[in-house]
């Protein structure tokens, strides 16, 4: 079995077999992409600040580095990758915030690695802000209204200024999937969801956002932007009706009178990303994909 070791050490990993990936953050999306470039014979590197969870990693065969990105030092040498997926989520236990993860965490990242790989940033559709229903493409000015968006497009900013021809930012919808299906709890208990059920919801599979990634990572020429979701725009009201009919809940009431969700009203249009990356999408339609779906409880 792979062991865990500090950042600074020799990793073990097989050189000889297939590329070299560096994920950053193997949350939802994260460990599924670094589990299909481990599939594939690929030497795979995790970034995780927690000893207990590098030896997770260690045991689905990636090589862990326990490191804290938002430290006060600087970092060790990393090791010589082909790739980088940036794919960092806030934890709440430790407090740590998006500003310090994605612009102290990265610019700390871009300082300690070696050569010059493809760094692969997954963003949010939420720099959009609001768009009144209106479409979204890559050419749409970001006006994000919340810290997270704020922080995520200085990210963004950074990296396209520091890595100009070999970084790739994907601004992914919301992502759901296996044990990923929010609001099920206050579906099942039959509270008030909050928003307006008309506005519009953009979405992405967890194994479609992997194909995304994959696709991009290895395409020989990549745009610097794309954004990321099925193509296929639901409402909320009838996307919440869905859930509840797939756990045998109520129909779902409303709350319009607190502040929107995350997300806002928008229709994410990801035609460019199917015209120059062409990823096949294993669930095209939402819907169709909560047939196949396990209902695990989600708060």
């Amino acid at each position: 079995m792979t062991q865990p070791h500090a950042h600074g050490t020799e990793p073990s990993a097989d050189r000889s077999a297939g590329r070299r990936r560096l994920v950053v953050g193997c949350g939802y999306l994260g460990r599924r992409v670094a589990a299909a470039w481990r599939a594939g014979g690929d030497a795979v590197w995790a970034i995780t600040r927690s000893p207990q969870r590098a030896t997770v990693l260690a045991a689905a065969g990636l090589e862990p580095l326990v490191i804290d990105l938002t430290g006060p030092y600087p970092l060790a040498p990393l090791p010589a990758v082909d790739t980088v997926l940036w794919s960092v989520s806030p934890d709440p236990a430790t407090g740590t915030g998006h500003h310090a993860l994605h612009v102290v965490g990265m610019g700390a990242l871009l300082d300690a690695l070696p050569g010059t790989p493809r760094i692969l940033f997954t963003s949010s559709t939420g720099v959009y802000g609001e768009a009144a229903g209106g479409i979204v493409t890559e050419a749409t000015p970001p006006r994000p209204d919340r810290p997270a968006g704020v922080a995520i497009l200085e990210a963004e900013e950074n990296l396209a200024a520091r890595c100009p021809d070999r970084s790739v930012v994907l601004r992914l919808a919301g992502l759901y999937g296996p044990g990923r299906l929010p609001r099920l709890d206050d579906l099942r208990a039959g509270r008030p969801l909050a928003g307006d059920p008309d506005t519009w919801l953009n979405l992405i599979h967890a194994d479609d956002a992997t194909a995304v990634v994959t696709a991009v990572a290895d395409h020989p020429a990549p745009g610097p932007l794309y954004v990321v979701s099925d193509g296929q725009p639901v409402r909320r009201r009838e996307w919440y009706a869905a859930l509840a009919r797939l756990v045998g809940a109520p129909s779902p009431s409303w709350d319009t009178t607190t502040q929107r969700p995350r997300g806002g009203d928008k229709r994410v249009d990801p035609a460019k990303l199917f015209r120059e990356i062409a990823p096949v999408l294993r669930f095209p339609d939402p819907y169709q994909a909560l047939d196949k779906q396990p209902a695990a409880p989600q708060g």
